[in-house]
């Protein structure tokens, strides 16, 4: 019969649509966890490492660093390897560094795999959202992004609450080991069902024919530039900032500005650059950069500070300060479609933005309000307020940065939207525990103020603590030593709490300081399917 094909035999036959989603959007959920499954074993893990607190935000801004430097290569390097490629090479470098974080000895080579974990695994998210627009018919694309950020906002929400049962448990090691069995499995799985489409192989070769050659130059100044804005806010409190003796943190600093005004240069000059700031001109995404940095920084900066609070000054474990944490991406979660559904009967996004803003402002301002003497329903509210906010926030913002770019700008605004995301992370996450340390030296000094012997209110408390300790112990020497240990204590505890509030406190202020940016904004209304896509 002229006409008549065969029927294809099943191992050849092309993976359906589903399948696909379920192969690359368990990476990319493994990839996201990673950034908060860690907030509550930090104190474990340096703890374990005999390593100084201090330095133990590192374990999180490397990661945020080092994805924010690969994300603008992930374009690059998808078209020079062949996506398909470049996904099993990420997905197989972030599990191995996985293993290798997990069997780390010390901070220092920790610091080393996670910097490295973060460079594997920062090309996964543009990969997979890429592989799901190619793998589903247009008329169902709406279903697989959909699909997609309801994997990425359930990875924040699981991972306080899983970081501290396994960190409970058995131990933090595990946090990274648990990557393993997953990654191998979803390797296999990605490497049997992935195909690059013709368009893509048809680019590369063109791409190789060319000769195009990757902006090393900008490459280099913006990874200096990046590296040592993130190693001065990292070590500048330890060397007293700009009264550093050995002139460390003028020399970072002078790197930082040098390095990135001339990458700003040299980018705006190149035809093919790493980082594209063209999409910078468009007034509407220039307002919506800014305030998703702002905001990744304050959620980031309260995410970093409310664990080691919970387990420093309120006695919780890690399992328990992963429960209390953790119901605000539930509420985030359940938000989702209602914000789309809004997006979609076409009201304004600006609005949206507004209204997510103030609330996260709001639980911000609400949990700077707390005490040392409060139930756990007292840390979880304020914290679902700030869900609630970053859920109404997030969607429309991205629909205000991509409303007025032409098609074409597009991809490199969602790479420079991706940097401006993680680095925002990283330097809040840094500015909160400078903050926190700077006003807790100042709260300590003040409250020394009222620590004088001739104070009746100190008098009349040590006189209880005394005679409280010498009933206990028969020893006079020993009880009134006891007693100024229980106000030495006190006073450290409280200086310590205040300094942890006033930071709550200046992340609400810098949510309100970036509303004024909505003035620039020009009306923003979703076309069919916008807003989901952008997540």
């Amino acid at each position: 019969m002229t006409g008549f094909q065969p029927p294809r035999a099943p191992w050849r036959q092309t993976p359906g649509p589903w399948l696909i989603a379920v192969a690359v959007t368990v990476p990319t959920f493994m990839e996201v966890l990673d950034c908060s499954i860690t907030n509550v074993a930090l104190s474990f893990i340096t703890g374990e490492l005999a390593a100084a607190a201090n330095d133990s935000e590192l374990i999180i801004t490397s990661y945020f660093s080092a994805n924010a430097i690969i994300l603008p290569l992930s374009g690059w390097l998808s078209t020079y390897l062949g996506r398909r490629r470049y996904f099993l090479i990420s997905l197989a470098g972030f599990t191995a560094m996985s293993l290798l974080c997990g069997l780390a000895t010390n901070l220092p080579t920790l610091i080393v795999f996670r910097t490295l974990q973060g460079i594997a695994g920062g090309g996964l998210q543009p990969c997979t959202q890429g592989i799901l627009l190619d793998a589903f018919p247009k008329e169902k694309r709406g279903s697989a992004m959909t699909a997609y950020a309801v994997a990425i906002l359930i990875a924040p929400i699981a991972g306080p609450s899983l970081g501290g049962w396994i960190t409970d448990s058995y131990s933090w090691r595990w946090l990274f080991f648990i990557n393993v069995p997953t990654g191998l499995a979803a390797l296999a799985m990605c490497a049997a069902v992935l195909r690059d489409p013709p368009y893509l192989n048809e680019q590369r070769a063109e791409f190789h024919r060319e000769r195009r050659r990757l902006d090393f130059v900008g490459l280099g100044l913006i990874t200096i530039g990046l590296g040592s804005l993130e190693f001065v806010l990292s070590k500048g409190q330890e060397w007293d900032w700009f009264g550093d003796p050995w002139f460390r943190v003028h020399g970072l600093v002078t790197a930082v500005v040098a390095a990135l005004s001339l990458a700003v240069w040299w980018e705006l000059r190149v035809d093919s650059p790493v980082v594209d700031l063209r999409p910078l001109a468009d007034r509407n995404f220039a307002a919506s950069a800014v305030i998703l940095c702002c905001a990744c920084g304050v959620l980031c900066g309260v995410s970093t500070v409310l664990p080691r609070m919970l387990l420093g000054l309120y006695g919780y474990d890690a399992l328990n300060t992963g429960l209390v944490m953790s119901p605000s991406g539930v509420f985030s979660l359940m938000l989702l479609p209602v914000v789309a559904g809004l997006l979609g009967r076409g009201v304004d996004a600006r609005w949206l933005v507004v209204v997510g803003t103030l609330i996260m402002a709001a639980g911000c301002f609400w949990t700077a309000q707390m005490n040392l003497s409060i139930s756990p329903d007292r840390v979880l509210w304020p914290r679902v307020v700030r869900g609630v906010g970053q859920s109404i926030l997030f969607s429309p913002l991205n629909v205000v940065a991509f409303a007025s770019l032409p098609p074409r700008s597009r991809g490199a605004a969602a790479g420079l939207l991706a940097l401006l995301r993680n680095e925002g992370g990283s330097i809040g996450t840094s500015m909160a525990k400078v903050i926190c340390e700077r006003r807790e030296q100042l709260h300590y000094e003040r409250l020394g103020e009222w620590l004088d012997p001739l104070s009746p209110n100190l008098d009349d408390s040590l006189g209880v603590l005394r005679e409280s300790f010498r009933h206990f112990t028969g020893d006079p020497a020993g009880a009134d030593s006891m007693a100024w240990k229980v106000i030495s204590d006190a006073r450290s505890q409280q200086s310590l709490a205040m300094a942890d509030f006033d930071c709550f406190w200046g992340c609400g202020v810098l949510a309100l300081a970036i509303l004024p940016l909505v003035l620039l904004m020009k009306r923003s209304v979703a076309e069919s399917g916008a807003h989901v896509a952008a997540e």
